[in-house]
């Protein structure tokens, strides 16, 4: 697939939108795919909540959902990840609980660097993004309009709403009613709590409709239990509390509209996009709800709304179950990119 190895973009003293200076930021990102003489066919595809991109390099594949043949795939990995600058990275006294905390305009405003400085690319065929992947995709749209020509935006929204941050702090609740936090950060793994907070994960990512048709089979897990502790447990128990934690920052703070030259005006920020944009969440997903996007699509001037009408919740847009879910996807992507 042309894959070339991880590589480290130093960005160095980074002004966050905070108003914290993060010092020897370092943006980690793969590629896949040749860049072609005009440049012309550059996807970005950021990483989502927790993810690192060996959790999401799956969906680029020949022929598939981002086909590596025809693009020139960039994964950058978000800070906060583990593998970019994040609290479980970053030398004292930043570290840990004083991490300086990331908005999704930071993350895009290094990434774009990354793309000028490293490959001369000025503009973007697309940017696709799932989850909070997708966030970061609504946030180069709406803040480089100039610089991009697509957006494929699945399971994600303009802002994070009410809702989903509440939704978030039961999440942070769990992981730190654990016995090793101290208020500020952790002083032992907190192991228990990064088993509550899968469990409690478990029941939002995915709907109503995969516990009662059972369709954790369709993963190779012999009942709910194995599913709670081999999928759930064992997904957060890898990752560092205090990442997750600057990713559920990063999460609950996110809207498009935070970039100064929109004023805090979300419908301004939506109006400034003219790439062709393509929204696509799940049917049944709890927390990025399809209305949300619903009510973002009048205000986008070249905007798709396709809905996946999907039991497996927001886990239908990270189709790694490979059924109709992942066809869907492919389907609609090759359609953007063909326009």
């Amino acid at each position: 697939m042309h894959a070339q190895p991880a590589a480290i973009f130093d960005a160095g003293a980074v002004l966050l939108t905070s108003g914290h200076t993060c010092r020897g930021a370092r943006l980690s990102y793969r590629t896949w795919g040749t860049l072609s003489p005009a440049k012309d066919n550059v996807v970005l595809y950021p990483t989502s909540f927790s993810a690192q991109h060996t959790d999401t390099q799956w969906l680029i594949e020949p022929d598939g959902i981002l086909d590596p043949g025809r693009w020139f795939v960039v994964i950058p990995d978000m800070m906060g990840n583990g593998l970019s600058t994040s609290p479980s990275n970053m030398p004292p006294p930043f570290d840990r609980g004083r991490y300086p905390h990331w908005s999704i305009l930071d993350n895009v405003r290094v990434q774009r660097r990354m793309l000028r400085e490293v490959f001369g690319v000025e503009r973007l065929a697309m940017v696709y993004g799932w989850s909070m992947g997708g966030m970061q995709a609504y946030q180069w749209a709406s803040s480089f309009p100039d610089e991009v020509e697509r957006a494929a935006i699945v399971c994600g929204a303009a802002r994070c709403a009410p809702h989903n941050h509440v939704f978030l702090e039961g999440v942070k609740a769990t992981l730190c009613a654990d016995p090793a936090w101290n208020g500020i950060g952790f002083d032992a793994k907190p192991e228990r709590g990064l088993r509550a907070m899968g469990r409690v994960y478990a029941g939002w990512a995915m709907s109503q409709d995969f516990y009662r048709d059972r369709l954790w089979t369709q993963l190779g897990f012999s009942s709910l239990e194995d599913w709670l502790v081999g999928a759930w447990e064992g997904n957060f128990l890898r990752r560092d509390a205090h990442d997750l934690l600057a990713h559920v920052h990063t999460w609950q703070h996110s809207s498009i509209a935070d970039d100064p030259a929109h004023g805090g005006d979300l419908e301004r920020a939506l109006r400034a996009i003219t790439a062709k944009v393509l929204l696509m969440p799940s049917r049944t997903d709890l927390y990025f709800r399809w209305q949300d996007n619903a009510a973002e699509l009048p205000f986008i001037a070249d905007g798709r709304l396709a809905v996946i009408e999907s039991a497996w919740g927001h886990r239908a847009g990270n189709p790694v179950h490979r059924g109709e879910d992942w066809a869907v996807v492919r389907d609609e992507v090759r359609a953007l990119l063909a326009r």
